[in-house]
């Protein structure tokens, strides 16, 4: 084996690295394999799953995409850093320096933080109630509020009408698959009594009856969880509501069902051939990005304002991006976790998909915080070699790697903040990073489009731009790989041998084979990535506010036939859309994505704004000012439905 051993990359100390514009640290771009579908993928699959044959593809597989290069024989001073934390101490409290912000008491419940939350946001003006009719506009929850409150329209009336508009979406030729469960009945029940409550004159707070989608990875009870298969659920049954669901149910809000996504998160396109191929509202015949794409698409499409999803390699931006809404992704450990399907411990997080900024912070404020028991999550503490394959076991009570640590070790959330996003005074003096050739290495239509915003945003609000390098890019999104496939593959290992392999999609199939090549050297190897990315983010943090780039490097493709029963595996076109994505999990970084303009077939192109840990506030009021330049030129999609007014 000595002989087949690849020559790995030795990484120099991080305070060595210059991390200015004019660095000469290169930016390396590895070959991605063609794409496969159909009897092409079939015949793969089963060659990755025969003994002999499959270790030596996947030696290849690994060889050819550089991780034995960039990861596994890499020479690393860094040990390994196992969960993304951020400590809360009194010098990173001062280096936020967060502006225009309000105290919120860390106790409140879920519908006082959405009423602290609404005080935040401008009233609506005339002027911008005058907007809807003059340019395209979605209904926002501020808008269902009101029209609730005045009686304008029902909560009721507006499950009706969306009812009628999810049977009109599953209708051929091109059915949109948003969801995988929806119950009318339940959602009139719902609608009913949020109905009441306004005619009594004491709605539970402002996202009482406002419609929430919630992603097939999320418990939302009586509805299964199924991850977008046809069989997990038959393993871990749903017995109740995730914590971030039962915030939302605890505020009134109406929760439709559950959305389609890719299959166990395992794909960035959407096509699900259980469920179908989840068809982006701007153009049918487009992929939504995944996997929360069946949340980002009934955003899109005018269903609901928001819906939940979960992030865990851009799969709450990636798709929010493509289908022309707000993906908004907070830092690891803000949202409990109780209740998600425990597909990655260390890099996923609940986000929200929302048709506005004002709309994703109000939900924000409904599902963020932490657990009185301090023990919202489950994550790894022990690693266990075994056969050469990481098992991760999780201890409930561990004081070492839960996210919301004890005060003497100083992993505590901080003090609850939310932005003054009315406040008449901008924020100042805010410096993005951005680092050029990271930049621009997407289509010319996503790199001048997100420059021309980039620009109008500071010229408005006297904002700068600095340069940077971030180095290793490609070496952080391997080891991000490493990672999230190592988790998966533990957390569905006891399932596994239960499994009849024929109710899995070929394109998982393959994405479940190669999940479990990954061994335990190369699990620590990828750890101590993370440590190394985690400080030179910090370095690059000390230099600016906020690291920008698109959101993903081209728009959406095209769903092609040969990949409806097979799903398909496209490593060019998924590599361009996951590029900008990995710092924001695989450091815990809060991230957001704001729709910025359309390519010449009228899609959408998002603008990602990446922040320190626990800088919500700032990234909030800086999507919010994105949001301000962008919103009059906003586009109504091809598919979508006015719930206010039947189409």
């Amino acid at each position: 084996m000595g002989l087949l051993r690849d020559a790995g990359v030795v990484y120099k100390p991080v305070e060595q690295i210059d991390l200015g514009p004019c660095s000469n640290e290169s930016y390396f771009k590895a070959d991605k394999a063609p794409r496969m579908a159909g009897f092409l993928l079939k015949i793969f699959a089963w060659f990755l799953e025969s003994r002999i044959i499959g270790a030596l593809l996947l030696y290849i597989v690994k060889k050819n995409n550089q991780v034995h290069k960039l990861v596994s024989n890499a020479t690393l001073e860094e040990p390994p850093m196992f969960v993304p934390l951020h400590p809360i101490t009194d010098c990173i409290k001062t280096d936020l320096n967060q502006q225009e912000v309000k105290q919120i008491d860390s106790d409140a419940s879920p519908p006082e933080r959405v009423q602290q939350a609404i005080k935040c946001i401008p009233v609506t003006s005339e002027k911008l109630l005058a907007l809807k009719s003059s340019c395209f506009r979605r209904w926002t929850i501020a808008d269902y509020s009101r029209a609730y409150s005045t009686g304008e329209i029902t909560p009721l009336r507006v499950a009706e009408h969306f009812i009628d508009a999810v049977r009109e979406s599953c209708s051929p030729p091109l059915p949109m698959s948003f969801f995988i469960n929806s119950d009318a009945e339940d959602i009139l029940r719902q609608a009913t009594e949020s109905t009441l409550r306004y005619e009594r004159g004491n709605p539970i707070s402002a996202l009482d009856g406002v419609l929430i989608a919630i992603k097939d990875e999320i418990d939302c009870y009586p509805y299964p969880t199924t991850g977008g298969t046809k069989w997990l659920h038959k393993f871990r049954p749903c017995t109740g509501d995730a914590c971030c669901v039962m915030r939302l149910r605890s505020c009134g809000a109406i929760l439709v069902g559950k959305t389609n996504m890719h299959e166990l998160g395992a794909g960035v396109s959407g096509i699900n051939p259980h469920y179908g191929p989840i068809r982006n509202p701007y153009d049918p015949k487009k992929i939504c990005g995944g996997s929360s794409s069946g949340s980002a698409a009934v955003v899109s499409s005018g269903l609901c304002p928001v819906a939940l999803g979960v992030d865990s390699g851009g799969s709450v931006r990636m798709p929010a991006s493509l289908c022309g809404v707000f993906g908004f992704k907070p830092t690891f450990g803000c949202i409990p976790h109780s209740g998600v399907l425990p597909l990655n411990w260390t890099v996923g997080t609940v986000g929200i998909l929302a048709a506005t900024l004002d709309d994703a912070f109000i939900v924000y404020a409904a599902i963020s915080g932490d657990l009185p028991s301090h023990k919202a999550t489950t994550l790894p503490t022990r690693l266990f070699l075994l056969n050469h394959r990481v098992f991760i076991r999780a201890i409930l009570s561990s004081d070492h790697f839960c996210p919301f640590f004890s005060l003497t070790h100083g992993y505590f959330q901080p003090k609850v903040q939310f932005p003054l996003l009315n406040s008449t005074k901008p924020i100042s003096n805010i410096r993005f990073a951005k680092y050029g050739e990271w930049f621009n290495d997407c289509s010319d239509e996503i790199r001048i489009c997100c420059s021309n915003a980039l620009n109008l945003l500071c010229e408005h609000y006297k904002w700068k731009t600095v340069g940077v390098t971030i180095p290793d890019i490609e070496s952080m999104l391997l080891a991000h790989y490493v990672t999230i496939s190592s988790e998966c593959s533990t957390s569905l290992s006891s399932h596994m041998e239960k499994l009849d392999f024929a109710e899995i999609g070929w394109d998982v199939r393959v994405a479940l084979r190669v999940c479990g090549a990954f061994h335990g050297k190369e699990y620590i190897q990828a750890q101590k990535m993370r440590n190394r990315q985690m400080q030179i983010h910090n370095n690059i943090f000390a230099m600016a506010d906020v690291i920008v780039a698109p959101t993903t490097g081209r728009t959406a493709y095209s769903i092609v036939d040969d990949a409806l029963k097979t799903g398909e595996v496209d490593c060019i076109n998924g590599a361009a859309l996951i590029r900008y994505q990995i710092a924001g999990n695989f450091l815990g970084l809060p991230a957001v994505t704001v729709p910025v303009g359309y390519d010449k077939a009228g899609l959408p192109i998002g603008l990602q704004f990446i922040g320190k840990p626990w800088s919500e506030p700032t990234l909030m009021h800086v999507a919010y000012g994105m949001q301000a330049l962008c919103i009059s030129e906003y586009r109504k999609p091809k598919v979508f439905y006015d719930l206010f007014h039947k189409n």
